[in-house]
């Protein structure tokens, strides 16, 4: 390692330009949640400490996080951290990370929630959906997930957040081929990319995030016409299927759930006006 003077705010102002160099986006946030990782302090300990000498061993961990980081390796993956929909859940390479956008689909659910709900999440990775949606709430769920790393991901965040384990299960299941039983609610954030712009996506994602949880195939339609026309069979008369889209597959998610049946088809959009869940109503 270079000799680099050894304070806090030298090592910040290091970090900062190391991962502006290298083409990273939010360089100087990801330069400080590093930081903060490393040394394990705060903003306000910064502030009052920023001349002082970093620790050595804290130094050295910061240092090889930064040229992890600088290889467009997630910061997320680093810290084995992810923040969504208000809380801090644990994340591995075995799954996505948790984002905002996803949160849309958290809402449109929590908004269509009543007691005594029991819910499939479809494709649960971390579990950042169902766990959400059960905690705060007296209703019960299910998450499915063909990977037995991601329920082992989804099951460390159950214990995270504090939840019962008779309020969640979890199933390791090719989409709904080891699931029984029926629903009032399946919700699910599925593979929607289209193959072809999978390698068009930033270098985080396309080369560190799991490719089984990316790729939707050919038009990226394949698995959330799947699980729209499966659903069926296991929701509940006046069950909730809640999808999340990409964001120009409003149109053709509208028509595959109409044709499918459901009623009260909607297709609502995030922040960015972009189309972003699916939802309709089993009758």
């Amino acid at each position: 390692m270079n000799e680099i003077s050894r304070s806090f705010r030298s090592w910040y102002i290091y970090g900062t330009e190391l991962l502006t160099s290298r083409g990273i986006r939010d360089a100087e946030t990801d330069a400080w949640i590093l930081l903060e990782y490393a040394a394990n302090i705060s903003k306000s300990f910064y502030f009052m400490h920023m001349h002082d000498p970093m620790d050595k061993s804290d130094a050295n961990l910061y240092y090889d996080l930064l040229k992890h980081r600088a290889a467009h390796i997630p910061v997320q993956y680093l810290t084995g951290e992810a923040f969504f929909y208000g809380n801090t859940f644990h994340v591995t390479p075995d799954v996505l990370i948790p984002r905002q956008d996803t949160e849309v689909l958290v809402e449109q659910a929590e908004d269509r929630l009543m007691p005594g709900m029991h819910i499939l999440d479809m494709c649960t990775g971390s579990g950042c959906i169902l766990l959400s949606l059960v905690k705060g709430h007296s209703v019960t769920g299910v998450g499915c997930d063909i990977s037995k790393a991601a329920l082992d991901v989804a099951e460390k965040n159950r214990q995270r957040l504090g939840i019962k384990k008779s309020q969640v299960s979890w199933i390791q299941s090719d989409l709904f081929d080891a699931v029984g039983g029926s629903f009032d609610m399946i919700v699910s954030n599925p593979p929607y990319i289209p193959t072809a712009v999978i390698d068009e996506l930033d270098p985080e994602v396309k080369n560190h995030e799991p490719k089984t949880a990316l790729d939707g195939l050919e038009d990226g339609l394949f698995y959330e016409s799947g699980i729209a026309e499966t659903a069926r069979q296991y929701l509940n008369p006046n069950g909730w299927l809640l999808v999340e889209i990409g964001y120009d597959q409003g149109e053709a998610m509208k028509k595959i759930l109409q044709n499918a049946g459901y009623e009260q088809v909607q297709i609502i959009k995030d922040l960015s006006g972009n189309d972003r869940v699916a939802a309709g109503i089993w009758r």
